[in-house]
This record gives C-alpha cells, sequence and structure tokens, in this order.
C-alpha cells in the first residue's frame, strides 16, 4: 500500500496550478463569475484605499489643528497667525520634495488622469506617480490645502486595479472595466454613496453606461460602501436639522434662476484654477523658481489667506454643514465663498495636491445659501427654506465642475440623505450645467487634460486618432498592395511620407494636405539616415479609424 503523498510534494503541486491558472487567466482573460470576485474584491481594496487616505488626513489635522472629524474651522481660529502661515507651507514644502522626487513633471495625478487612463491607456495609469500624489495629497489636505479628498482617492483606486490589469495582462476592455470598479468602489466609499458611486465611474470616467460594466461596477460600488459603513456607520456626511421642502410649485423658476447663478460661479471657479495655474507657470520660468519650492510658496500664500478667512483651510465640510444647516447671514457667506475660491485657485494652480469636488461643494452650498437668503427675503410669504436653495446650490456647481449632473445629483442627495427636494436640486443642476458649458468645455476634468494636448471631449472619433499608430497597417516593400520601392523613395524624396511610429491623426491629415493615396513609411537607420521602410495606403488608414471606431462602438453598446 502507497503511503499519502509528502507535504512538500503536495504544496509544488498546488504552485504548479496555481502558476497554470495564472497563466491562463493571462491568455484568455478572467471569465464573467470571476470578473465578478475580483470586482468583489477590488471594491473592498478601493474602499479601504479610501478609509486609509481619509484617516491619514484626519491624523494630521488633529496634530496639527486639533480637529477632530475635519472641524479644523474652530482650531484654526485659536491659532496664532503665524502657525496658520507656517503649517500650510511646512507642508508645501514637504510635497514639492515628493513630487520633484517621484512624478517627471511635479504635478498631482488626479481624476483627469484617471480619465485619460480609460480612453488611452486601456484602462491603465501611473503606478510610481499615482503613489507619490496620493501621499502629497494627503499631507496637502491635512496641512491646511484648500482642496478635495476625492480626486486623490479616485487616482490611488485607479493604481490598485492598475496593479490587477497588469497581472492578469487585462484587455482593453478589461482594464477600464477594473479602472470602473476600482474608481465606484473608491467614490462610494468616500461620500457612503453607492448609487452615486456606480454611476460616478461610467458618466465621467468610462463616459458610457454599457450593460456588461454595470454588474460588477456595481458589486465593487456596494462593497466600497460596507466599508465605509463599517468604519463610520450608516449616516450621512451633512445632518440636516430640518427636512427642506419647496414651498410651492411656482418657486421652481427661483432654482432656475439660482442654476444660472451657480453656473456662472462653477465657470468663475474652473477659470480662476486655470488663471491661477498659468500665473504660476510665468512666474515660476520668470523668476527660475525650482519646481519643489512651488507648493510651498502656495502653501504660505494660503495661510496668509486664513489669517483674515480660517474657513479656507482644508477640505471645508465644516462650512458646508453651516451652509447647509442656514448658521451663515448673507454677507459672510459671499465673503467666504470668494475666499474659498482664491484659497483653491492658488491650492491647485501651485501644485499642492487635492481634488476639485469637495470645493464645489463648499463654493456651491454658500453660493446657494447668499441666493436663498434674498429670494426668501423678498418674498418671505411664499417661499421655503434658505438651507433648500443651499442643497440645489450645492448640486448645482459641482455638477457644472464635475460635468456629472446625474452623479453628482445622487451625491447630494445620499451625502444629506434628503431626498424630498429632488425637483429643486433637478432645477437648478439643469440650468447650471448648461451655463458653465458656454464657459468651460464640457468639464473640469476634460478641459484639464485640453490644456496639456490630450483631447478626448470630442468622442473616440477625436482621440482614437491619437491612440492608433500606423505600424499594424503599414505595409512592406515587396508584399501585396505595396508601391515598389523606386516609387517609395520618390514619394519620400518630395516629402510625400510618414515615420513609422506616427499615429493616424498624423497620417490622415498627410493624406488630406498631398491628396495622394499613398505615403512612404520611413525610420532612422542605425546610422541616423532616413531609409524607407514601407508604404501606407489611405484606404488602409481609413480602414483602421475604422475597425477602431467599431471596436469602441461595440464595447460602448454591449
Amino acid at each position: 500500500m502507497s503511503s499519502p503523498p509528502h507535504p512538500p510534494r503536495k504544496a509544488s503541486r498546488l504552485r504548479r496550478h496555481l502558476a497554470l491558472a495564472m497563466l491562463r487567466l493571462r491568455r484568455k482573460g478572467p471569465s464573467q463569475a470571476l470578473f465578478w470576485a475580483i470586482a468583489f474584491v477590488l471594491g473592498v481594496a478601493a474602499g479601504l484605499a479610501a478609509l486609509v487616505f481619509r484617516t491619514g488626513v484626519s491624523i494630521l489635522e488633529r496634530v496639527l489643528y486639533s480637529a477632530d472629524n475635519h472641524a479644523v474651522l474652530a482650531g484654526a481660529a485659536l491659532m496664532p497667525w503665524w502657525a496658520l502661515v507656517a503649517i500650510p507651507a511646512v507642508g508645501g514644502l514637504v510635497v514639492g520634495v515628493i513630487l520633484h522626487r517621484f512624478t517627471p513633471d511635479g504635478r498631482v495625478r488626479a481624476v483627469a488622469d484617471v480619465i485619460e487612463g480609460a480612453a488611452l491607456g486601456q484602462g491603465r495609469v501611473e503606478v510610481r506617480e499615482g503613489l507619490a500624489s496620493a501621499l502629497a495629497s494627503m499631507i496637502t489636505l491635512g496641512t491646511g490645502g484648500s482642496a478635495g479628498r476625492e480626486g486623490p482617492v479616485v487616482h490611488l483606486a485607479a493604481v490598485i486595479s492598475t496593479g490587477i490589469a497588469r497581472k492578469i495582462n487585462a484587455s482593453g476592455i478589461t482594464g477600464r472595466d477594473l479602472l470602473g470598479c476600482a474608481v465606484a468602489g473608491a467614490v462610494s466609499a468616500s461620500f457612503n454613496a453607492p448609487l452615486a458611486g456606480a454611476i460616478f465611474a461610467m458618466e465621467v470616467v468610462l463616459r458610457h453606461y454599457a450593460l456588461h460594466a454595470f454588474a460588477p461596477i456595481a458589486i465593487a460600488s456596494v462593497m466600497g460602501t460596507v466599508v465605509n459603513r463599517l468604519h463610520f456607520g450608516d449616516v450621512a456626511e451633512f445632518t440636516l436639522p430640518v427636512r427642506n421642502a419647496v414651498a410651492f410649485y411656482w418657486e421652481i423658476p427661483a432654482y432656475l434662476i439660482l442654476g444660472l447663478v451657480s453656473g456662472l460661479v462653477a465657470a468663475a471657479l474652473m477659470r480662476s484654477i486655470f488663471v491661477a495655474e498659468n500665473v504660476a507657470n510665468t512666474l515660476q520660468d520668470r523668476w527660475r523658481v525650482p519646481r519643489w519650492l512651488r507648493p510651498a510658496i502656495a502653501g504660505t500664500l494660503v495661510g496668509a489667506l486664513a489669517i483674515v478667512a480660517p474657513q479656507v483651510i482644508g477640505i471645508g465640510y465644516e462650512v458646508t454643514t453651516l451652509a447647509l444647516t442656514g448658521q451663515l447671514l448673507l454677507l459672510p457667506a459671499i465673503g467666504i465663498a470668494a475666499a474659498k475660491v482664491l484659497a483653491v485657485s492658488i491650492t491647485l494652480g501651485g501644485r499642492m495636491g487635492g481634488g476639485v469636488f469637495s470645493p464645489s461643494l463648499v463654493v456651491g452650498s454658500l453660493t446657494g445659501l447668499a441666493f436663498g437668503l434674498i429670494a426668501t427675503g423678498l418674498i418671505p410669504a411664499y417661499s421655503g427654506s434658505a438651507a433648500t436653495y443651499a442643497l440645489a446650490g450645492m448640486g448645482a456647481v459641482a455638477a457644472s465642475v464635475l460635468g456629472a449632473p446625474v452623479s453628482t445629483a445622487l451625491i447630494v442627495f445620499e451625502l444629506t440623505g434628503d431626498w424630498q427636494t429632488a425637483i429643486a436640486v433637478l432645477a437648478a443642476i439643469s440650468t447650471a450645467t448648461a451655463v458653465a458649458s458656454r464657459f468651460v468645455r464640457r468639464s473640469f476634468f476634460l478641459t484639464q487634460l485640453a490644456r496639456r494636448g490630450v483631447r478626448i471631449a470630442q468622442g473616440p472619433q477625436e482621440y482614437l486618432l491619437q491612440l492608433v499608430g500606423i505600424a499594424h497597417v503599414t505595409r512592406r516593400p515587396g508584399s501585396p498592395g505595396a508601391l515598389p520601392m523606386a516609387v517609395l523613395e520618390s514619394l519620400a524624396q518630395d516629402e510625400m511620407c510618414v515615420d513609422h511610429q506616427a499615429r493616424l491623426k498624423e497620417a490622415l491629415r498627410r493624406f488630406e494636405r498631398t491628396s495622394a493615396s499613398h505615403l512612404a513609411v520611413t525610420a532612422l537607420s542605425p546610422a541616423g539616415e532616413v531609409a524607407v521602410v514601407g508604404c501606407l495606403s489611405h484606404v488602409d488608414a481609413l480602414r483602421a479609424f475604422n475597425q477602431a471606431l467599431a471596436e469602441i462602438a461595440a464595447e460602448e453598446h454591449s
């Protein structure tokens, strides 16, 4: 009778099975059931990442400002002026050193980079730079930088999904779905908002509502919420003292006007950030300021502003609560909103790190409260609560900044637990997004990308031209359909050629300018001379573009 296998032999056999399973996963991709299991794990991981980031910010705030649960305002109001300046200045210096050391451009990665990864990077983002950005943003927010925590958390979750996508060698579709799962888990964990997390991932990051992606994204969003509720409990981020209500249906026009005002405020917020970035770039180049010093200068300016308006310190949810509960008067609300716009512009223009969602909530709630105080003061007998206007303004400004009216409306409802004022909030959001889009193209994130030369706002027909290369449609000399070598060399001499590393965008522009049916494809030889390596036909280039469009359309409608 043979003896049972030796334990080491069992372990060796298990390792072989795991290796074979991983090899099969990398070659064929995950099955639907396995993908849902991965989405489950990814949602938990994204939720934990959001929790760790939030906890890190809270610890820094508690140590530096004696603040619990982001109640920075109370601690900042008791601090000497020099401490208000020194803390964000030192924080900015640390951030500058981190970004200088671990990123090639000294720039924090956030939501715009996740959108770019979904469109152009097969669902992948930069890992090393992303981890450095998360740490830098945590320090920025913990030391008083005036920005939001959601953008860094979204990118941190995208880093996790990128690691999984690389491990299983995920295709573009699978990689983007994994990215959507990570974003959904992070957003739902940040806001305790499972509905908004799932819709945000599809509306903002993936930019489509493909049915095949909905189930795993919903699973990840639910798990992110579970992580949040296990730690914080089933409570809304903001607690409203009374149930808001629209007084009468004829009050709706006031909310439409609020939407117009909120759209202008949102456009001013976004434009201010871009102007601040342009000014900072110009001054940095003119005065030859080291890039690691730029966040420290920004931190110093934010601290100086906090001497006059301590409400600008940190994420700002404490101020948002004051606005939503109607505890601010008209002039203070307007003044704090203006100071917050300035502080956010300095923080992000100075490359300190953080996101724009929380600031847009703060500015929006203050805008809505100010408008509500005026509206209810003019016609008190026919008006509801000014706090209702604050809620609607919060959603309107945030939706305009994010370019995400559906998910923002859901976030507002889930943040406050108030579903009764849906008509007012949706009325304000609809007009605000329409107005803001006249001044800033599509959204803050897509405009950020356009400023870097990455244009994906127009859809796949634009960015696919920048993504698809000509190498796989180039015909080698002598192959069927290729022109003779002598003809190709003649085309190259007449500059009717394109580099072998070019993208379809450049190739199609060449075809349009030259009206040629074929172009010579050239490359540098080891000796540094330009040599003809192939032939590109106009028909092949158009066929490749059409195939890429078909694949994207199939993904978005599957």
